[in-house]
């Protein structure tokens, strides 16, 4: 990241400089190393910041991965650190690990030594990592973590790719439109009017909406893209997202999966914490961050209730935040004593069964949406040629 620094110096006195870093904190010991005392800084953000990013993307799970195969290997946990920053060839996962690294040879646990870095390792990783240094068993918490990690992103991928077709298909459709409605109308209504015949009146519309783009399409363009953008820029902000989802979950069968896809992160998340040795109270307030605005509510309710000495089942019902499966495999993990694995089992549960759902609706929404693109194609293509059929009829 590139920071504005306004800074002091006892020979040079007031000036302001720019440089690279991994975070404000790196920004500010820099400044340090060089003698400056440090007045104000902030962070310095380009056209293309967003992109840039999403290249500079610390690969946590690839770290988790590398991580484990090293330790199982016979390293210490310092030398396997050591071994991933020298092969790191981004100077900006480079940086983080050499700090990590750094960290480690003072003295710190690695969950200290993480903890700097909340943009890359997350409160979970970290509780995660905290956990395993009680009980001496990183590795395992790290295969834990892995897993974990890959079966959200499978049910993440479930979706997204279940999506693609519909949206290729909804903008191969919307392409069509266009260019009939833009380019071939526009050229249909000059015939026509050479002709000088009386066009049925839906046929009249869709001329003069032709006619509309013909005449005014730069400007129509330069309107629909500043539309697009600006309904872009406000689904990126949190706060037009949450209105959006509140809207989302009022929808009846949507709002239901919506909180069964909720409630299975949440669980799976949960369990996990569980089964590192992470305390139900602090892995509630881990997992929290997971659940929507209304469902976080409740699970504070429900972790007071816990706290009152309710148990974990009878709680998580009270406060709405099971399904009848999951309250009944919640009570069964209590008096088993395997919370963590029954957690994990409602959360693949739900997984299976918004696989299942995502699958049918799918099925079922790919023809509904050819058949509905096809028919307003049809339609167009139809008032078009109206006149020169019945041009033809009276012809005969």
């Amino acid at each position: 990241m590139r920071y504005q620094l306004k800074v002091i110096h006892e020979t040079s006195g007031v000036r302001e400089f720019a440089l690279d870093a991994v975070d404000e904190t790196d920004a500010i010991r820099q400044a340090k190393a060089q003698g400056f005392a440090i007045l104000a800084i902030k962070r310095r953000q380009s056209w293309n910041h967003w992109l840039k990013q999403r290249g500079v993307h610390f690969p946590l799970t690839l770290f988790s991965q590398e991580l484990l195969a090293l330790l199982d290997a016979g390293l210490t946990l310092v030398e396997a650190m050591d071994t991933l920053a020298q092969k790191e060839h981004r100077q900006k996962s480079q940086g983080i690990l050499q700090r990590v690294l750094a960290s480690l040879s003072e003295g710190h646990p690695l969950s200290v030594a993480l903890q700097q870095f909340p943009a890359h390792f997350p409160p979970l990783y970290v509780a995660t990592v905290r956990a395993s240094e009680k009980t001496g068993d990183l590795g395992r918490a790290l295969s834990r973590y892995v897993a974990y990690q890959i079966q959200m992103d499978a049910v993440r991928k479930k979706i997204v790719n279940a999506s693609i077709y519909p949206l290729l298909l909804l903008v191969a459709g919307s392409l069509v439109t266009l260019f009939l409605v833009g380019y071939v109308v526009p050229r249909f209504s000059m015939v026509y009017d050479q002709m000088g015949k009386d066009l049925p009146l839906f046929s009249q519309w869709l001329m003069r909406l032709g006619q509309l783009l013909r005449e005014h399409g730069l400007l129509i363009f330069i309107l629909s893209a500043l539309a697009v953008t600006g309904v872009a820029s406000a689904v990126t902000r949190p706060a037009a997202r949450q209105r959006l989802m509140q809207q989302l979950w009022r929808i009846p069968a949507l709002g239901n999966r919506m909180k069964n896809y909720q409630l299975a992160r949440f669980y799976r998340t949960l369990g996990m914490l569980l089964q590192g040795g992470t305390a139900i109270i602090p892995a509630l307030r881990l997992a929290e961050e997971l659940l929507q605005s209304s469902l976080r509510a409740r699970l504070m309710r429900a972790a007071s209730d816990i706290r009152e000495g309710l148990s974990i089942s009878q709680a998580m019902e009270r406060n709405g935040l099971t399904t009848p499966v999951a309250a009944r495999l919640l009570a069964v993990g209590e008096r088993s004593g395997k919370m963590g694995e029954m957690m994990d089992r409602i959360a693949a549960f739900y997984d299976d069964e918004m696989a299942r759902w995502v699958e049918w609706f799918s099925k079922l929404f790919e023809p509904l949406l050819m058949t509905f693109i096809g028919l307003v194609i049809g339609v167009i293509v139809v008032l078009m040629y109206f006149p020169i059929f019945e041009l033809a009829g009276s012809i005969q």
